[in-house]
């Protein structure tokens, strides 16, 4: 057996944990980008910034948006782990 099965034979994947995070993503990443696109265009419009600014302002909030997702599934991991050592 090579150094690569004999790492992998005792490790399953924990599929409740996995669904459990992908599912709070998928529901979290809905409000995030969507407050991201109206707060992009709220923003736009408080300053007085044209339709290329407020498309700026909304890819800013969206690239913030996409930090808080990873940040949220890296602190998921943590607390629902993906794999059970056997």
């Amino acid at each position: 057996m090579n150094s690569q099965s004999a790492s992998t034979a005792g490790r399953q994947i924990v599929w409740p944990s996995v669904i459990t995070v992908i599912s709070a993503a998928i529901l979290i990443g809905a409000e995030v980008f969507g407050a991201a696109f109206a707060g992009g265009w709220a923003l736009a419009i408080l300053f007085g910034l044209d339709d290329t600014g407020a498309h700026v302002m909304q890819a800013v909030l969206f690239a913030l948006g996409v930090f808080v997702m990873i940040s949220f599934i890296r602190a998921a991991q943590r607390i629902e782990p993906f794999i059970r050592r056997a």
